[in-house]
């Protein structure tokens, strides 16, 4: 479905386009369950702006400091530790925040991989072992870890791609996370966040490299 369909015109916020195609099912069932079943038809009228709030995607600006590694996505930080030379930072996206993903840090994408896994909530520690696509940029990945009901993740880059920081790199349907491994060079010492931080996706920034 287009990205534009008549509704955006009368809608006060953005919609990715699979946001919409998830909507179409309650929409059409509403047109039709109005007229007999009223309060059905209204329910189900409700589920469909749920359904495209839930996938609304707001313009982000990311901010000037060229050195700044900002929030894959909206939420809250639920996980900052050290995995080897490296440090992961992973935020949780709960059902009211936005689930559109963006890069941390410019780079190119070397590879998009899909892993298969388990469906533990995405606050839950094991959600490690969940469902995930990671997003491989060479120095850096970015993992975006389904949670136990969402279980659609839509990446929108492929291998290749030139990608600015804060610039979209996909969204993922309901509850979910995503953790950046961070590059080599990024210390404890760099980081600005700590777990319990509020974090916006493109301009929170939770490290400063040199």
């Amino acid at each position: 479905m287009s990205r534009n369909p008549p509704l955006a015109r009368v809608l006060p916020f953005d919609v990715v386009d699979n946001g919409w195609r998830l909507a179409l099912v309650p929409a059409l069932t509403a047109a039709v369950a109005l007229p007999f079943l009223p309060p059905v038809g209204v329910g189900l009228v409700a589920l469909t702006l749920g359904v495209l709030w839930f996938h609304r995607d707001p313009e982000r600006t990311p901010p000037d400091p060229s050195g700044a590694v900002v929030s894959p996505a909206d939420g809250t930080v639920s996980v900052v530790r050290e995995e080897g030379t490296r440090l992961r930072v992973g935020v949780y996206m709960s059902a009211t925040d936005v689930h559109v993903n963006r890069a941390p840090i410019a780079g190119e994408v070397r590879e998009v991989r899909h892993r298969p896994g388990a469906n533990r909530p995405a606050f839950d520690k094991e959600s490690e072992r969940n469902e995930q696509v990671v997003i491989d940029f060479g120095e850096y990945e970015l993992l975006v870890i389904a949670g136990w009901f969402a279980r659609r993740i839509h990446p929108a880059v492929e291998v290749g791609d030139r990608i600015e920081r804060g610039e979209r790199v996909g969204h993922v349907s309901f509850g979910s996370r995503a953790d950046v491994v961070l590059p080599a060079d990024v210390a404890r010492e760099d980081l600005l966040v700590r777990e319990g931080d509020a974090v916006l996706a493109g301009e929170t920034i939770v490290a400063e490299r040199e």
